[in-house]
């Protein structure tokens, strides 16, 4: 069972450090380094994105698929099935990681009805089982594709036929149950088609409220189940939907607190899904780590001068440590881990060129881990940061801060400052250039 090689040659990559010249060598990311408390491996919790790195064959709207690898080669959904979730945990295993993602029909091709799906699923997960048994290979999280098939042009949970709500929730229990089955530590929502395209014909209360029952019945069966983990929704703007009710991450804390779904669920941050929305990385895990809603991370990047979701594998260090300031702040994430939801380019046709995308993201995230704590343990930058909000520590500024004072009292504190307001600079070239010089 499973005794092919698909990633031939390739030993498990190790750390070596910077002055390494291996290409098939973490320089910066070193598992077993402790950051402000925790390994880089607990940081991290590193996973690999099942879709892209083992069902993506690099077709575009514009071409076919120029990827033609080994185990996409039998016909027979099963056994194809079967080859896929062999090099998945080759590749895992080579790399040194310790989770993977999944959407239900990256595990398997879909069958011609729900119930040769869930046959299908059960002969899966049964193999995947015994292969996670024979590993230390976890499930970060599972999802269910309610995006790709034509029944979903009009959206899943908030789609106006009912039908197609009741066959989107018979998909997601089933990518429930095989999300438990392989103990899977969370689940994801992704609302691809949750929105609208134009609303003429569209009834946006209605269709929200829906979403908002939809996911509540899908937690509520997991819990019922005995699913102790979190779930989470994650943000996108746009595309393929021209608005997605999960716009970004405050519309979707938003929307969790207005339907009381926030003890439940926390966000999913992807890169590319920020920038789309016209934030940075930064901001958005701001905004989530403001409401403790910091859930987990899907690392990648888009090209910044295309305007949609290019999922390209990380590479910006600045970027990337500006967010791992926000999540050291934060004290990590909350249940999630980082999933290279990313895709080796069109014309990367070699095997190995997945292990250098892996390799190049791992090191970009270590690279910003590093820097960012360098950072934030710098008095030059936290004095600066803290001075800025010190009128606010005493007298005045603490008593508005703990709300005793009246928009009355702000009047006579104003009134009586017989000094000019001085100006204070908020040094952001400096901060900038600090940053740099531990980068």
């Amino acid at each position: 069972m499973g005794d092919k090689e698909y990633f031939k040659g390739i030993l498990k990559i190790a750390f070596e450090g910077k002055a390494s010249d291996n290409p098939l060598a973490f320089k910066y990311y070193n598992p077993d380094q402790v950051v402000a408390g925790k390994t880089m491996r607990e940081h991290f919790k590193f996973a690999i994105a099942y879709w892209h790195s083992f069902c993506g064959q690099g077709s575009d709207p514009f071409g076919a698929g120029t990827q033609n690898f080994p185990w996409d080669q039998s016909n027979d959904p099963v056994q194809a099935a079967k080859d896929k979730a062999d090099a998945a945990f080759e590749f895992i295993s080579k790399m040194g990681f310790d989770y993977f993602c999944f959407h239900d029909y990256d595990l398997i091709q879909e069958g011609s009805s729900l119930v040769e799906s869930e046959k299908r699923l059960a002969a899966i997960t049964d193999y995947i089982k015994t292969k996670q048994d024979a590993s230390s290979i976890k499930l970060l999280w599972g999802t269910a594709n309610c995006f790709s098939n034509p029944r979903y042009m009009n959206g899943a949970a908030t789609n106006p036929d009912f039908d197609v709500v009741a066959y989107a929730g018979a998909q997601v229990k089933m990518a429930l149950d095989a999300t438990m089955k392989l103990n899977g530590e969370n689940y994801v929502f992704w609302g691809g088609r949750e929105g609208y395209i134009s609303l003429l014909n569209t009834d946006m209360g209605r269709e929200q409220d829906h979403m908002a029952r939809f996911l509540t019945m899908a937690k509520d069966y997991a819990r019922s189940q005995g699913f102790t983990g979190t779930f989470f929704i994650e943000p996108k703007p746009m595309e393929p939907s021209k608005h997605q009710y999960d716009f970004d991450a405050a519309t979707s804390i938003g929307f969790l607190q207005k339907y009381g779904l926030q003890d439940d669920f926390k966000l999913n941050i992807e890169v590319n899904h920020a920038t789309l929305a016209q934030h940075t990385f930064e901001h958005e895990l701001t905004v989530a780590a403001n409401d403790n809603m910091l859930g987990s991370i899907d690392a990648n990047r888009g090209d910044y001068q295309n305007g949609w979701d290019t999922d390209q594998f990380p590479n910006n260090i600045e970027e990337t440590a500006r967010a791992m300031m926000v999540f050291l702040k934060a004290g990590g994430l909350q249940g999630g881990g980082v999933n290279f939801d990313a895709k080796i380019r069109r014309n990367s046709t070699d095997l190995e060129d997945l292990f250098h995308a892996h390799i190049g993201g791992a090191d970009t995230f270590a690279r910003g881990l590093l820097v960012a704590d360098k950072v934030l343990n710098d008095p030059a930058f936290s004095s600066i940061v803290n001075g800025r909000y010190a009128s606010f520590d005493s007298g005045n500024g603490s008593a508005f801060e703990q709300g005793k004072l009246s928009l009355s009292d702000l009047f006579d504190v104003a009134t009586s400052n017989t000094d000019a307001i001085k100006a204070r600079s908020g040094k952001q070239e400096y901060l900038e250039n600090i940053l740099n010089n531990h980068i």
